[in-house]
């Protein structure tokens, strides 16, 4: 018999509530099984000591008859120092997007092109300056006011 150590879900909608359990693999998730070895309850803060409950001694029990701890499971039995830490690589699932990739070249292109034309502005010469002269248009108009 091929047996597994994983969840069973309890409680009501919304307000998930979970057993660690050792059951037969081909029995379904909710329905029976060998043993109730603890339970989980994500509900808690992750501080909280309430929030994973195990009996040790049988999930040592039934590791050594052979079960085959859930991908879940096994990361409980990690935090509790009951198995020892994998290490886990999957750069693919960091990776973003096929569109996300698309607006990043695009955002990369329009502030390569930002850069660019920033860079050709500071280049160029600064064009002369011609100081014109202030006072000839207020004598123009004093003196058409004088006529």
């Amino acid at each position: 018999m091929a047996m597994k150590i994983r969840l069973a879900r309890g409680g009501s909608k919304k307000r998930p509530f979970y057993a660690i359990v050792a059951a037969d693999s081909r029995m379904p998730r909710d329905g029976r099984f060998i043993e109730k070895l603890g339970t989980y309850n994500p509900l808690l803060a992750k501080d909280s000591e309430d929030r994973i409950r195990m009996d040790v001694e049988r999930v040592k029990h039934w590791l050594a008859q052979g079960a085959q701890p859930t991908d879940r499971v096994v990361r409980f039995l990690e935090a509790a120092g009951i198995i020892e830490k994998k290490t886990r690589n999957n750069p693919v699932k960091a990776e973003p997007g096929k569109k996300a990739k698309e607006r990043a070249a695009e955002k990369a292109a329009k502030e390569a092109a930002a850069a660019e034309a920033a860079a050709a502005a500071a280049a160029a010469p600064a064009p002369a300056v011609v100081e014109a002269e202030v006072d000839a248009p207020a004598d123009a108009a004093t003196d058409a006011a004088t006529e």
